[in-house]
């Protein structure tokens, strides 16, 4: 009997430490996340404020600083362009997807609010083109900056400033 009782005594207090060790190492990787998020997170709220307010400070000096400042984002055109090209032998039909590079919510917004005149700007500029330009990568890149360079004189004509960095073409197919 007295064997019993020893082997119940042991078994308990084994229990009981296992079960101190756990609550321990709980305890201790519950400080140590907190520390790493404080660590991590910091106090950025003043550094932060500071640049917000020299970039505005820098956009209101110049209202073209905007394309300069900001993350890119990217406006699509809501239909592919559809057009003919004269060729050599026959006239071809061409289907270009369009997106706009843009920097900072304020040229997205500028940019969507002048899709239809983007579109006919573009449309003009594509459709003056011709297929054997249009094969080469050569003249498909030089179809994209003309219509960079249109696009951005019809927007400053409106929106007094150049709005869009690049014209992406994310899809191009000449029959």
């Amino acid at each position: 009997m007295a064997a019993g009782k020893d082997l119940e005594i042991g078994e308990g207090q084994e229990k009981k430490k296992k079960l101190i060790i756990i609550i321990g190492a709980v305890v201790l990787l519950a400080i140590v996340a907190v520390v790493a998020v404080l660590m991590m997170s910091g106090d950025p709220a003043e550094p932060v404020a500071a640049e917000a307010g020299a970039a505005e400070t820098a956009v209101a000096a110049d209202p073209n600083a905007s394309a300069d400042k900001g993350s890119a984002l990217y406006v699509s055109m809501p239909r592919p362009f559809i057009f003919n090209v004269p060729g050599a032998s026959k006239d071809r039909l061409v289907q270009i997807k369009v997106q706009l590079l843009v920097r900072g919510s304020n040229n997205e917004e500028t940019a969507k609010v002048h899709i239809p005149l983007i579109e006919s700007t573009l449309l003009r500029t594509f459709s003056t083109s011709n297929a054997e330009e249009l094969i080469t990568v050569e003249g498909k890149e030089n179809l994209k900056k003309k219509a960079l360079k249109e696009v951005q004189e019809a927007l400053v004509g409106v929106a007094g400033s150049e709005v869009v960095e690049e014209v992406l073409f994310t899809g191009f197919v000449m029959q």
